[in-house]
């Protein structure tokens, strides 16, 4: 009785094996593979398989990156730039047009004028137009997640554009110059420019950050007061007005009227008495903006930074009005995104990079070039390269 009983449960047990193996051939082939690395590979120490996992993780978002059906030749290609206020945005938009026209793509080029509803609309129109990339300077790189997960949805790529676009899975990879690293080189200039042009500290200086829309603007204040705080809690650096947070610092919509407005208040309300010796500007317009301020308010010129390398900003630093600006070459970075954009074209995805940067959802791929810190010592080696610029250095 018992044989006769044993011999129906391995019955029983063979058939139901039998059913488990014909269950669904999708998921047979797909499970087969695992199961087999599982009984070939040795058993690993749970800390050893953590480890094991991060370089398998990072190939297969190699593979991923690098996967694609690409698209065809005079495949429109969508630019969306924030504004055209200044010239590295009006440069922008010329090179993108030219240069993607060029490469035998039908360009739609569009600036928001800082508005963001207008960008959203106009990145909607790109994705109804059959964009296959969309390349995105943010007007504010918070507010276009909606828009940008429904590029997504439709197969284009979207490509982040100077700036990051941030709280969305709608982004494949962001060109830029390094943000914290420009922050740095404009503090390093205005240490080395009070320096050289004030004599012995201490120095009374004042600090100005960029839109807080733009996501770069905290980068570049945080990266410059890793350089300037100790010098502050050293006694080097003197902040008259106390205003040493980049709430407190920072301009609504990078407008240089209202840096203007700021430092006109800043030096009425702290400066009646004292000389103003540096300040720290995170671009050229708002540079111009604070020597303006100071020559009408009867200051010496202090020591000012800068950024983009605006051509009137050239001049003077030229001159020695302006002390410094950062160079970040507009053409550097356009041909860097057209390079990008031909390799998904050529159906080899977005390039690898090692650098990547939390956008508050997703680890994004960042094609980041590097900024250049130009005064008036290095001015014709920077611009080398650049005759338009060099025209301005006589």
């Amino acid at each position: 009785m018992k044989k006769k009983i044993i011999t129906m449960l391995m019955a029983a047990t063979m058939v139901s094996a039998c059913l488990t193996a014909c269950g669904g051939r999708e998921g047979a082939a797909e499970s087969a593979p695992a199961q087999a690395v599982e009984e070939s590979a040795p058993a690993a120490p749970a800390a050893d398989a953590a480890d094991a996992a991060e370089p398998a993780a990072e190939e297969t978002a190699d593979a991923e990156a690098s996967a694609g059906e690409g698209f065809e030749d005079g495949a429109t290609i969508g630019v969306s730039l924030p504004w055209l206020g200044t010239q590295n945005w009006k440069e922008a938009e010329t090179m993108f047009k030219e240069q993607l026209e060029a490469a035998g793509y039908n360009p739609i080029v569009q600036a928001a004028d800082q508005k963001v509803p207008q960008q959203q609309q106009q990145i909607e129109s790109m994705i109804e137009n059959g964009a296959k990339v969309i390349v995105v300077g943010p007007v504010d790189g918070t507010q276009l997640g909606a828009v940008l997960e429904q590029a997504k949805d439709a197969g284009i790529y979207v490509i982040g554009y100077d700036r990051l676009l941030e709280n969305t899975t709608g982004v494949d990879g962001v060109v830029q110059f390094g943000s914290v690293k420009t922050g740095e080189l404009q503090a390093q200039a205005l240490l080395e420019g009070l320096a050289k042009v004030k004599g012995e500290g201490p120095y009374n200086i004042e600090l100005f950050g960029g839109g807080p829309a733009d996501p770069n603007a905290p980068n570049f204040f945080n990266g410059a007061m890793s350089v300037l705080q100790p010098k502050i809690d050293d006694g080097t650096l003197v902040v008259v007005s106390g205003q040493t947070d980049f709430t407190q610092c920072a301009t609504v919509d990078w407008d240089n009227s209202k840096a203007q407005a700021r430092m006109d208040s800043l030096l009425s309300g702290f400066y009646s008495d004292k000389d103003i010796h540096g300040v720290l500007s995170p671009n050229d317009g708002i540079a111009r903006a604070i020597i303006t301020s100071c020559e009408n308010a009867g200051q010496q010129i202090p020591v000012v930074s800068g950024l983009d390398a605006e051509n009137e900003s050239v001049e003077w630093v030229w001159s020695g009005r302006q002390y410094s600006t950062v160079a970040k070459p507009t053409d550097a970075l356009v041909a860097e995104t057209i390079d990008i954009i031909n390799s998904l074209k050529e159906g080899k995805g977005m390039p690898s990079t090692d650098v990547t940067v939390d956008n508050g959802v997703k680890d994004v791929a960042i094609y980041e070039l590097p900024p250049v810190v130009v005064t008036k010592e290095n001015a014709k080696e920077v611009f080398a390269n650049d005759p338009g610029r060099m025209e301005l250095l006589k």
